[in-house]
Order: structure tokens, then C-alpha cells, then sequence
């Protein structure tokens, strides 16, 4: 039966309590039964002045950054707007349903004003994390590492092309602090890469911010040094992939006791060629043995660390796998081993191990689904903010 609702009570004066218009599992009464924001005055106490006009509640203004990100909230602006009209979100923010809500410029100004190269989010990031590990949510016994890239913004057509250390290096003509990210041969963007570690239970134990053209490899030191200073559990495995496999963070994780969960990573020789593991290295007497059974003798070390081997060319011009060996103009093989090559190794035959499996197998459960959500829900796909500090 077709019902007219004939009664208009958009007029209407009534009593009501701005607690009962919440729903019990909204999230941010959950997060408000959950986190006492107070702790946020003492880290902000030296930013303000005793003197001038009231400022806005410090606590409000943070409190407005996690609405636009805890759901995906495209800018300040409309946030501002969401909030104007939420219940739940007023009812968050301490704010009546008549009260007037802050500009959206207002946390810029403050940030420029108040907040700019302090350390504040990473200060609130951090006591909140204290807390769910002193309550036993933490479970940093394996640490997931991987990164993801955060879409800058930034035209990809309008860059200039600048040398840094004898190389060419694509810069943002909008926002420089950007990279280049490529993420296969035909998509490319200027982007900044978001290095993330978390734990067992999808918390998020620390990140790295770095430009898009930055390797993981690269980034992953500050990335550990920051999770081991801060760390007070005992990690027994950190799952990587093979971006990170280098010799140097091998040794970094297995030196700290720590076991790398690594994937396998294919050989980057040419196809047609024979893989470097066809050249068999003989500890003992210190050389390589080459398909053919010839001997590449040690030449000597380069400054990356890379111990080097070369054959004898007399030997090679008369061989007949010449043509899938090598391409040297004086017809002679070059094979490198780095000085930590035994830590690669060990790795290597770690990987197998079912614990260590394991343990690699959850990334896509964890550290990938922390990205997703990232991504999906909280509107992490790409900024429109500029500059590293900021992002």
C-alpha cells in the first residue's frame, strides 16, 4: 500500500541527549571508550602561547585529522562539511549539534603556526602504540616489512631533468620532494613510498616515508633501526620480499638473531645464458668452476664489496657455450661474490625451513592487507598535501 508522509517535523523543537544518538558500535565511540586523548595536552603544552586570544582545543584538531582519515576523507574541507552534519562525529569532537564547528583552515594554520617540524603525530602515533602493547595487543614475536606507494600530488608530464652524482634524475616541477615511481613499463607517477612494518595482529609497529624512486633496500635500515630501538618484544622472524634480499640486510637480521623470511628470487642473468648458480664456488680454494669446468680465478674486490672472479680469455674463445656465457668484448667471464655472500646463503636455505615458510606466508594477511585497508578505507591511495614532512 502506497504511504504519503503527510507530517513535516523539520521544525520541530525537541529535548534531546547527543550520547543517545550514537549508535553502541559506531567506531568512534569505540575509539573514544578505548583511548584517553588527554595525554595529547602535555605534548603540545610548549606549543602554545600563555598570553592572546583562546585557541582551539588541541585535542579537537587531532581528533578532526583521524575523522578524515579514519574514513577516507578526501580533504579538510569536506570534513569539515561531514562533521557539520555527523552526530557521531560532533559527539567525537565534544561539539553540540548547534555549536559551530572549526574552519577548515584552521589545523593548517595551526600546523604552520604550531605543529610543523615538531614530531607530534609521530609522538601521538607512538603513545597510542605503548598502549595497545601494555594491554597486550602487540605481537611483534614476527614483524612483517614491505612498502607501498603513495601517489603524489604531482603532474607526471611536468618534470625537469636534473643530474645528481653524474646521473640523470627526473624532479617534480609541482612537488620536488616526489619521485618517479614506476610501477611496471607503461604506469608511472610521482609518488611517495610508505615503508611499513607491523606485526602478527595488523599493528602497524613503524614506517618510513621516502620518495618514490628510493629501492626498499635502501630504506629498510632506518625502517629496522626504528622498530629495534622501540621494540620491547623478542622477533624471532621479519618477512621480507625479494626487494630487500641484499647481503647487507641478510647480516643485519641474522647478526641480531633475527631469521629473514625471504621468497625466492629468480637469477637476473639474460635469457639463453647460464645462471650464476651453474657456476659452482669452491670455498676451499677460493675460485668458481664454470659449466665447462674451467677456473675463474679471484682478481680482486670493488668498492661495493663484491669479490671478483674472472676467467682465463684463452679458455673461452676456444669454448663452445662461449655464445650463452658471455658477451665480453675480450672474451672473458666476470663473476662477482660478496664479501657477505654467506648470509645470502644462509637465508637462502632458511626459506625452506616450514617455520620460516610460514611465517612469509602471512604477508599477505598482514602487511599486504594493512596496505589494502590503507588504500580502500582510509583514502591512502593518493595525497593532496606536498612535501616529505608533510606526507
Amino acid at each position: 500500500m502506497l504511504t504519503i508522509r503527510k507530517e513535516n517535523f523539520r521544525d520541530d523543537e525537541i529535548n534531546v541527549i547527543l550520547d543517545g544518538l550514537v549508535p553502541e558500535n559506531h567506531l568512534v565511540r569505540k575509539i573514544e571508550n578505548a583511548i584517553d586523548f588527554s595525554f595529547i595536552y602535555d605534548k603540545v603544552k610548549d606549543l602554545y602561547s600563555p598570553l592572546g586570544a583562546p585557541s582551539i582545543d588541541p585535542v579537537v584538531l587531532i581528533k578532526i585529522v583521524l575523522i578524515q582519515y579514519l574514513f577516507g576523507i578526501p580533504s579538510m574541507r569536506q570534513t569539515i562539511r561531514e562533521i557539520e552534519v555527523n552526530v557521531a562525529y560532533r559527539w567525537f569532537l565534544g561539539y553540540s549539534l548547534t555549536e559551530k564547528i572549526p574552519h577548515f583552515s584552521t589545523f593548517n594554520k595551526n600546523y604552520e603556526r604550531r605543529f610543523k617540524n615538531t614530531d607530534l603525530f609521530e609522538s601521538i602515533f607512538k603513545e597510542i602504540l605503548a598502549r595497545a602493547t601494555k594491554c597486550g595487543f602487540v605481537d611483534s614475536s614476527n614483524i612483517y616489512i614491505d612498502s607501498t606507494h603513495i601517489k603524489a600530488s604531482a603532474n607526471k608530464k611536468k618534470y625537469t631533468k636534473v643530474e645528481v652524482k653524474k646521473k640523470e634524475k627526473i624532479e617534480s616541477n609541482t612537488d620536488k620532494d616526489s619521485g618517479m615511481f614506476f610501477k611496471n613499463e607503461k604506469e608511472k607517477c610521482f609518488a611517495y613510498l610508505a615503508h611499513t612494518a607491523c606485526d602478527n595482529n595488523n599493528f602497524i609497529l613503524d614506517f618510513h616515508i621516502t620518495s618514490g624512486n628510493i629501492h626498499d633496500s635502501v630504506a629498510f635500515s632506518d625502517l629496522y633501526q626504528k622498530i629495534k630501538n622501540n621494540s620491547k618484544q623478542h622477533t624471532t622472524a621479519i618477512a621480507i620480499d625479494a626487494g630487500y634480499i641484499t647481503p647487507y640486510i641478510c647480516k643485519t637480521l641474522l647478526d641480531d638473531g633475527i631469521i629473514p623470511a625471504i621468497p625466492y628470487k629468480r637469477p637476473m642473468t639474460k635469457k639463453g645464458f647460464f645462471k650464476k648458480y651453474e657456476y659452482v664456488y669452491d670455498e676451499y680454494y677460493d675460485c668458481y668452476i664454470c659449466p665447462n669446468n674451467k677456473i675463474l680465478k679471484y682478481s680482486t674486490t670493488n668498492r661495493d664489496g663484491y669479490r671478483e672472479y674472472k676467467s682465463n680469455p684463452s679458455d673461452c674463445k676456444s669454448c663452445e657455450h662461449l655464445n650463452i656465457c658471455t658477451n665480453s668484448k675480450n672474451k672473458q667471464k666476470l663473476v662477482t661474490r660478496h664479501i657477505w655472500q654467506n648470509y645470502l646463503e644462509e637465508a637462502d636455505h632458511l626459506r625452506h625451513k616450514p617455520y620460516v615458510k610460514k611465517v612469509y606466508s602471512k604477508r599477505k594477511e598482514t602487511i599486504e592487507r594493512v596496505f589494502a585497508d590503507a588504500k580502500e578505507k582510509h583514502g591512502m591511495r593518493y595525497t593532496k598535501l606536498r612535501g616529505l614532512s608533510k606526507i
